[in-house]
């Protein structure tokens, strides 16, 4: 809607993990070096962790993208809450698409992936299962299933890397499982951007969508990374409804007075 007016390609603040609009800050670049080092040597597992909105899924992605070829297949569990029997099931139907599926007991299932986990392993690949949103995990038997399943060895070393992603209210839950939590080979946190780093996220979302001329002053920066905390979900929202505004009120460039009329009035909005 706004895009002509500002000059722009395409929306630059759009939620969606969209690898063009990756900004590649110190704790993602961190996070996506030491998780490739876990997984690429063959290490049982690693966490990512970060609070709400921090880009876990985004940095996720991108380290997909960036994995030598022979770590496959990559299972992403997007629902960890199933129960145990299920969820044993869900990966061995996902480690093997195109195997007859269908209801099975806990132990057959555990036959497959013990029995694909061998067979990838032969083959010169590394499986990952990549369990998104682990914080929400509130059955320890999930946790233990998980765990076990880093005992299928072959030639001494795990047939996958089981990554942990999820947010800080993970960490005290691995602290009170140290089975597992001696396993994690690497854990990298991401954290809220600094002033600097939300100035230069900006800059580089509003360039990758085509922005030439500056949009948000230094003043408006400022106010940004106070309302928003760093926050690159919180970031993303509060412009895309700063230059839909802006575009309605045909502004010029947006300022730190327009950003708080923003936050004040579309986001801040509570129930009376």
């Amino acid at each position: 809607m706004y895009e002509a007016y500002w000059q722009l390609h395409q929306k630059p603040f759009e939620g969606a993990a969209d690898p063009r609009f990756y900004y590649p800050g110190e704790p993602q670049q961190a996070a996506i070096l030491k998780l490739r080092y876990a997984i690429e040597n063959h290490r049982a597992a690693a966490l990512l962790c970060g609070p709400s909105g921090t880009g876990k899924t985004l940095v996720g992605g991108m380290l997909r993208a960036t994995l030598d070829p022979a770590c496959s297949p990559v299972v992403q569990l997007v629902f960890p809450q199933m129960p145990t029997a299920e969820l044993l099931g869900h990966l061995a139907d996902a480690m093997e698409p195109n195997a007859a599926g269908g209801s099975a007991t806990t132990r057959e299932s555990i036959r497959r992936i013990e029995r694909f986990l061998a067979e990838n392993t032969e083959q010169g690949r590394h499986a990952v299962l990549l369990v998104d949103e682990a914080h929400l995990i509130s059955q320890m038997d999930t946790f233990e299933a998980l765990r076990l399943l880093l005992n299928f060895e072959v030639n001494g070393q795990p047939g996958l890397t089981l990554l942990l992603v999820g947010q800080t209210a993970l960490l005290p839950m691995l602290e009170r499982m140290p089975a597992l939590e001696e396993r994690l080979a690497v854990k990298s946190l991401l954290r809220p951007f600094s002033e600097r780093e939300t100035r230069e996220y900006v800059a580089h979302r509003l360039q990758a969508a085509g922005a030439t001329d500056t949009i948000f002053n230094q003043q408006a920066i400022t106010a940004l990374h106070r309302l928003t905390q760093g926050i690159p979900r919180r970031i993303n929202r509060l412009c895309d409804l700063a230059l839909l505004i802006g575009f309605a009120e045909e502004r010029k460039s947006i300022g730190a007075e327009h950003l708080e009329s923003v936050a004040q009035e579309l986001v801040a909005v509570t129930p009376e």
